[in-house]
This record gives C-alpha cells, structure tokens and sequence, in this order.
C-alpha cells in the first residue's frame, strides 16, 4: 500500500505543519508515504482551518481518501476562501435551505468571527465527511461535530501525536530566565502560540494580575498577534509588571521557552473542536497545564492538567490556579509528571502512527474488497 501525505510542512508557520513532519517520520518505516504523491493508493489528507489547506481541500474532494481534521470547524476556512454566493451556496449544503439568511448574515458579520461563538456553531464539515473515506479526528468533540454532518461517515478518532523533542540542558534553562530578568524565585507561566481571541488572552492578563498581587509570578506570552486589532486593545495589560513578550519563536527557541516556563496557560473558547499541540507538547516535557474544560480535553485523566471553566467563572478560577501553583511548586511539577506519563503512554508518536496506518489499510482494504 503506498500512501499519499498532502500537508503543509515546515518551515509553515502553523502547528499543522510540525505535527505532519513528526507524523511523517512515524509513518515511514511502516510503509511506502511520499509527499503528495497523486497516484498513491490512498491519499491521507491535512486539513486546518485557514488558507494554507486551500489545495489541499479541493484536492481531498476531487481525489478523496482518509482525512485528518485538525480543527473540526471550517467555517473559517469558507469565510476566507469563498465568495459570498458561493459561501452562502455552502452554508445552505450544510444546514438546508431555511439557513440562507443565517449565512447571509453571518457572511455580512464576518470581521467578528474569531471570538463570536455563533461563527463557531456551523463548523460546516457535510461536504468533505461525506465524500471521505474516512475521517481522522483528536478528540471526542470533534467526533461529535462529524457525525452530526453526517451520519454515514467512518470516524477514527486518533489521539493528538506526541514526538519527544530535544531539550536544552538544565544550565542554558537557568541561563535564559535570568536573560529574562526573572526572580530566582518567580514562578512563570507561559502562553504559546498564535495569539487569536479564542486563546483568552484578556482573562489571562487580568487573572494574572490578580495573581500577580498575592505571589511571586510572571507572564511569557510567546508569539505573534493573529489580528492588529487585538494586538492593540491588549496593549494597556501587556504593559503590566512581570509579563515577558517574544514574538514567533522557531522550533528550537520554543522549547528552550517551553522548558524555562514553570506551567503552561492554554485556554480555548470558542473552541473549534480541536486538539492543542501546545497542550500536548507542554505535557509531554512534564509541565502542568491549565485548559478549559470541555469535550475536546475530556480524553486527559483529571490528575494530569487543571481545567477552567469557561464563562463567569474563567478569571477567577484562573487566578486560583495561578496562586496555588506558584506557592506550592511541588504540586505543580507532581501534576507534571503525570502529564508526561500519560502523553507518554497514549500520544508517542509510534503508537499513533500505527493507528494511523491501520485506518489507512482499513480503508485501502474496504475499497479493494478485501
């Protein structure tokens, strides 16, 4: 069986891409997979949701195969790579012909879509789960939004992969935070990623202010703005005492910060059904993380990270996490360690990649009457 692997790759920015080259590597010595090879036997399929995947999508329509939903919303994927008729078109394919006026609405609205939940509630997925042979999801959420496009299709739901990185020595960690001008003492938190509203950063800066006043802590906030705008609006809180800014960091910086940080902020709402690999990342390497509780981190044992719950209760739950963590570190790196135990276990990039290939062999098989 010789497999087909279309995605985006590095040096793409997007995490996308650094989990389909460690998905690569694991996949390789089980079998024949080259990069967008067109006439492989069967076609395994990246999908995000922004315009890198653009190709990609048309391609796993006209050729269909196995595809990965790395966000299990597409709505803005449509929103930025349709025309309104044909946006409209789409939307009405997914949810019948009543939504037109929803669409028209929602296509009229669009400048809001990264933080109004509504654009999050039509993840618009009918077209490409019913003409895949398969679909690959990371959570049960996401499980939840495919079925409910369509019925039929055959859902995998595969855990988010986990590739043990290089790590910088204990000495060049204590070298870096005092580079960043941080107490011997202080207990950082850090925030990774593309910065998009749905990351929280608001109630982030104000919990952290909050906690900022009971105890020793500080704020890395590592990436770039996905928007001016909320780059602009953050400015008054970025400003505050204790918070560290760096922009993009390339592979190898973000793990010299990765490891620096003390515990790890990854707050996701609205949430777009999707597995963070900052989350898994942070995991893997022993540091708690604190996530927002819904389906799509419902697969991690409650002994291995601290969920917020979204909502009125988001800031302040936050700020209490923050304050206990930093005054009792021990709690924190035991909570860390059960973490790396059971993304070690669960996520290792071997143990993915043969679930991945028997869903590809699975549906090889199938196709071929075998």
């Amino acid at each position: 069986m010789k497999v087909g692997f279309f995605s985006p790759l590095p040096p793409a920015r997007t995490g996308v891409a650094d989990y389909s080259a460690a998905l690569l590597r694991a996949l390789q010595p089980l079998g024949q997979v080259s990069v967008n090879q067109r006439d492989a036997d069967i076609a395994l399929y990246h999908l995000g949701n922004n315009q890198l995947h653009r190709e990609i999508y048309q391609c796993a329509l006209d050729a269909p195969g196995v595809v990965v939903l790395h966000d299990a919303v597409l709505q803005h994927f449509f929103l930025g790579s349709l025309s309104e008729p044909d946006y409209i078109a789409e939307f009405v394919y997914n949810y019948g012909g009543w939504s037109a006026d929803l669409a028209r609405h929602l296509w009229l609205h669009r400048a809001r879509s990264a933080a109004d939940p509504q654009y999050f509630r039509y993840p618009m997925l009918r077209r490409i789960a019913e003409r895949s042979l398969a679909v690959i999801v990371h959570n049960p959420r996401a499980v939840e939004m495919v079925r409910e496009h369509a019925p039929a299709a055959v859902i995998h739901e595969i855990p988010h992969l986990w590739d043990p990185p290089p790590l910088p020595a204990e000495s060049d960690v204590i070298r870096l935070r005092a580079e960043l001008g941080l107490p011997a003492h202080a207990f950082l938190f850090g925030v990774f990623g593309h910065l998009r509203e749905s990351k929280r950063l608001t109630a982030v800066l104000r919990a952290f202010e909050s906690a900022r006043a009971a105890t020793d802590v500080a704020l890395l906030i590592a990436g770039d703005f996905a928007s001016p705008d909320l780059a602009r609006s953050l400015e008054p809180l970025l400003g505050s005492t204790g918070i560290l800014r760096v922009g993009y960091a390339k592979e190898c910086d973000f793990w010299r910060y990765a490891a620096a940080v003390d515990a790890c902020i990854n707050l996701r709402y609205p949430a777009a059904g999707e597995t963070s690999g900052i989350a898994i990342r942070l995991m893997g390497i022993g540091k708690p993380v604190i996530v927002t509780a819904a389906s799509e981190t419902s697969r991690f044992p409650e002994s291995t990270c601290l969920r917020v719950d979204p909502g009125v209760a988001e800031e302040e739950m936050l700020a209490e996490y923050m304050v206990w963590l930093a005054r009792f570190p021990e709690d924190a790196r035991e909570i860390g360690q059960r973490a790396a135990g059971h993304i070690h276990e669960f996520h290792a990039a071997e143990r993915i990649a043969r679930l991945y290939w028997q869903a590809l062999q699975d549906c090889y098989d199938k196709r071929n009457g075998n």
